[in-house]
């Protein structure tokens, strides 16, 4: 027989494993233990998971993901969902929250205002009629977005958003490296993963395990902010650090990535440090212009391009086409 003293002991290690893999425990109907709420301390982001849903990799993605106790959005493709509407519903029966990724997807900037509108309609079809309601959220295939494209998305009630992080498994990343990329999310920021990866799959544990030990959440996001939140949409997710500028005030670092490359044309993502009002310039290189942005003011489309907050955050992406010349552009970053 087990004496009173063990069997609290091991009843409060359980308690710390379940808290740990994001298993909240509460009272029926009450609110969670402050404990739990405790390792949200830092704040929420989001795991998401685009082109699905895949009859090979589905419910092994869904099964991981209820193992790690976390939710996650999934931007499905229209003629995925619409090919395969069990696979929908078991997304929603699931938890997860379900996004809208084009019907077929395209370059949708190639495409005809009326052409985009239908490939958000149709999408928005077929998740409906497999059971997974009504998105609220669309993330363009390849990240590629303009004023055209989210006024069709917003005619719909969808908010356009793309990604802070990418995992980069479409590019043979590793489960180490999707790890590691994972590691640099920070409260309100969205990761790209993708469905069919089984190196994403394995993934999955050790990105839960490194958010629960910076004390960030998984979470949704928000479709009035295009941010992550908490999984109930309605919690305001702590602050990250200080809200004004550090000592000085007046300098910033923009720091770029590397994002998708296409034959023509190239996506790089900025992070911005050391102050939430900023400028950075981007000093384009010869031959090459601005395509497209996405979560910035930006002005220009050659030469110097100017980037301002949008209220998307400090993270912010950009489309630059090449013309034969792949050198990044130079960066510079003032305060205010």
């Amino acid at each position: 027989m087990i004496n009173r003293a063990v069997r609290s002991a091991l009843v409060a290690c359980a308690a710390g494993l379940l808290t740990a893999a994001g298993v909240v425990a509460g009272t029926a109907g009450g609110p969670a233990t402050a404990a739990a709420a405790a390792d949200c301390s830092n704040g929420y982001v989001a795991l998401t998971f685009d082109d699905g849903p895949n009859p090979s990799n589905t419910n092994n993605l869904l099964n991981t993901l209820r193992q790690a106790g976390v939710r996650a959005t999934l931007f499905n493709i229209g003629q995925n969902a619409a090919s395969n509407p069990s696979l929908v519903a078991a997304e929603k029966a699931a938890g997860m929250w379900i996004g809208n990724h084009s019907y077929t997807h395209p370059h949708m900037l190639n495409l005809s205002q009326s052409q985009m509108s239908s490939e958000l309609s149709r999408t928005q079809s077929a998740i409906q009629n497999g059971g997974g309601g009504t998105p609220q959220l669309f993330r363009p295939p390849y990240g590629e977005t303009n004023g055209t494209l989210q006024s069709a998305a917003s005619a719909l009630g969808l908010r356009t958003v793309t990604w802070d992080v990418d995992s980069q498994d479409w590019n043979g990343a590793s489960t180490a490296q999707i790890v590691q990329a994972a590691s640099r999310l920070t409260n309100g920021q969205s990761i790209l993963m993708h469905d069919q990866y089984a190196t994403t799959i394995a993934a999955i544990p050790q990105i839960v395990s490194g958010l629960s030990s910076r004390g960030l959440c998984a979470g949704m996001i928000s479709p009035s902010t295009g941010r992550a939140v908490a999984p109930d949409g309605t919690s305001t997710p702590p602050p990250t650090g200080p809200t004004t500028p550090p000592p000085g005030g007046s300098s910033c670092t923009a720091t770029l990535s590397a994002g998708q490359q296409f034959g023509d044309r190239f996506n790089l993502n900025v992070a911005v440090s050391g102050t939430s009002n900023w400028t950075v310039q981007l000093n384009l290189n010869g031959g090459q212009s601005l395509q497209n942005s996405w979560n910035a003011s930006v002005s220009g489309t050659t030469g110097t391009v100017t980037a301002r907050p949008n209220g998307s955050g400090n993270t912010f992406g950009v489309t630059i086409m090449a013309n034969g010349n792949w050198t990044w552009p130079t960066t510079s970053c003032r305060a205010g």
